[in-house]
């Protein structure tokens, strides 16, 4: 069990790596929290440094989920822990949203979302992700995308890789992103959130 809980530390602790922070004082000398949206994830940096950076913010967060979940398996499935990985990806997750080493404010944790639930359940992530590219491409609205596949992923890991952590954890998972965008879901309603592409504000 103790190789377990280490898995679980490292894997918040490397949730914890903000990228969008450590890309955008390196390319800009700013925090990405006080710019744009004012949310330290891929879309804010797409933003605020454009699509490069921002890029690469998705790329290195959606790496961290999948990590995680690989520590999990490989420090607690040897002890038999079945729902190591699992909580390791989550983990990462709250990591990101609740950083420790930025003052525990963070971003959404989308990014890392989909890689931890790519990692645990691949084809349900992947019908989820095709769903939400598709949802996204039409409306340009990254936060009702990432809404859908936060909802999407629980029902499709019940009916195509069901399993008792993965589930459990990617219903946690929805509840995360929706209260952690619940200032998108008003001005979603509002028909005043912003697009994709489109500057702050327009």
């Amino acid at each position: 069990m103790i190789y377990a809980v280490i898995a679980v530390v490292l894997s918040y602790l490397l949730g914890s790596v903000s990228f969008s922070i450590v890309i955008a004082r390196l390319v800009k000398g700013i925090d990405i929290r006080e710019h744009g949206s004012g949310n330290a994830g891929a879309t804010n940096t797409i933003r605020v440094l454009g699509k490069g950076p921002g890029l690469l913010c998705f790329v290195l967060d959606f790496g961290k989920g999948i990590a995680a979940v690989f520590i999990g398996r490989w420090l607690g499935l040897d002890e038999g822990v079945d729902w190591t990985p699992a909580i390791c990806g989550l983990a990462a997750i709250m990591g990101h949203n609740w950083p420790i080493y930025f003052n525990f404010k963070g971003g959404k944790g989308i990014a890392t979302t989909i890689g931890a639930i790519a990692a645990l359940a691949f084809v349900p992530a992947l019908i989820a992700g095709v769903v939400t590219i598709i949802v996204i491409a039409i409306t340009r609205y990254v936060s009702l995308g990432s809404l859908i596949f936060a909802a999407l992923t629980p029902v499709l890991i019940s009916i195509f890789y069901f399993s008792a952590p993965v589930l459990t954890v990617s219903l946690i998972l929805c509840v995360f992103a929706f209260v952690r965008h619940r200032s998108n879901i008003v001005k979603l309603l509002q028909g005043t959130e912003n697009k994709l592409g489109a500057k702050k504000g327009s």
